[in-house]
């Protein structure tokens, strides 16, 4: 296997910023590995949602670079192929900072993220500038994709999935009177606001209130007391897993009482909403276009190997990366080079059966069919289909 790390912490200590492990067979064929760049926040509090990432391709890199079915390993008639990953810790202009550097002086022939919409919405103008395809495996905000025609994501859009989530809500538990959270701060979770007030208004929900919170924010008790009061059946929160965890601890010591359950957005689908806020999260509803427990031998190979690996279950994010880079590698395969028109196509060609189930691209570049969206409910710590 090829691996490619860059952007270490190190680089501004050593002046070092990259380490490369070349397997012996690639070095006696005298072969240079093919590098794609990523860009993912390896550190910071979106790195709940970036090392998922991380792991979840490098699963996949290690199976396309040893092959299946009896085919050649790697890509382009036995290449290896690498991953240059650059750390943006969840910041806008570090993400700029990175896509720079993997464009103009890595000169990568695509990139795998980044990790937040706000950081796409940063660095897709990046990409589309130099003409470089960029594909974004956990970017769910609207208008991801209308960035630039190099832009891709293999994410379902929140459009898609807060509509099933919440008429869940509405016909399995009588859900009538909600009041709304979002952070007012940040792109993924203002859309992700904008698609539930859309469906809250569309599906005849009352509305009690709208409470706004900052992404730094730590106390919402202020927001929280005011709900308690309000006599609603459901809170639902368009936030990020930190500031979702803090949510539900602090709803819980205030005393808003446990029949009030909440319905998260993409933000809350990780398992570290459950290590965090620990019992505080239970009867959480989330959406997710993948589940652990998903039958198919496809997920449930996947599944093995990532505990095998990794000692931890994989969530939602890691499912994603990993079936991305497996259609980057068909791509590029199809394409049969990283030429940016004819890698752009190539993608747009994607019929890909993984973990995910059936994948295609739309017109658009998102998402175009997919296994379905399924409602999950957290139970001691952990997510599971609600039955």
């Amino acid at each position: 296997m090829t691996k490619v790390f860059w952007g270490s912490p190190l680089w501004g200590v050593l002046g070092l910023a990259t380490a490369i492990l070349v397997s012996p067979s690639v070095t006696a064929a005298g072969s240079e590995p093919l590098t794609v760049g990523a860009i993912e926040a390896l550190t910071g509090p979106a790195s709940r949602y970036g090392i998922a990432i991380r792991d979840g391709l490098d699963l996949a890199l290690d199976e396309v670079n040893a092959g299946s079915g009896g085919a050649g390993g790697g890509v382009l008639h036995g290449r290896t192929l690498a991953i240059r990953y650059e750390d943006s810790g969840g910041q806008k202009e570090s993400a700029i900072n990175a896509a720079r550097s993997l464009i103009g002086r890595e000169r990568v022939p695509v990139i795998i993220g980044p990790t937040l919409s706000n950081e796409m919405f940063a660095v897709g103008p990046v990409a589309v500038e130099r003409k470089v395809p960029i594909i974004g495996t956990s970017n769910t905000a609207n208008g991801i994709t209308d960035i630039g025609p190099t832009v891709f994501r293999t994410s379902l859009p929140e459009a898609d999935v807060i509509p099933v989530t919440l008429k869940t809500a509405q016909s399995r538990f009588g859900v009538k009177r909600v009041a709304v959270m979002y952070g007012n701060d940040d792109a993924f979770t203002k859309s992700g606001f904008d698609v539930f007030k859309a469906n809250l208004d569309s599906l005849g929900f009352d509305i009690a209130t709208i409470e706004t919170f900052g992404a730094k924010d730590t106390d919402f008790s202020a927001q929280l007391t005011k709900i308690k009061d309000l006599g609603v059946d459901a809170v639902v929160v368009s936030a990020l897993v930190e500031a979702a965890s803090g949510i539900l601890l602090q709803a819980r010591q205030l005393g808003l009482p446990e029949k009030v359950f909440f319905i998260g957005g993409n933000g809350f689908n990780s398992p570290k909403l459950g290590e965090i806020a620990g019992a505080a999260a239970d009867g959480t509803l989330v959406g997710s276009p993948w589940f652990i427990d998903k039958a198919d031998p496809v997920n449930q190979t996947f599944v093995t190997a990532f505990r095998q690996r990794y000692h931890k279950d994989p969530d939602q994010f890691a499912a994603q990366a990993y079936d991305t880079l497996h259609i980057l590698a068909e791509a590029i395969n199809r394409a049969g080079s990283v030429q940016s028109e004819a890698l752009c196509q190539a993608l747009l060609q994607t019929h890909h059966e993984g973990v995910m189930g059936l994948f295609t691209f739309a017109a658009d570049r998102s998402p175009g069919s997919t296994a379905g969206v399924v409602v999950l409910v957290m139970k001691d710590g952990r997510f599971s289909v609600l039955q």
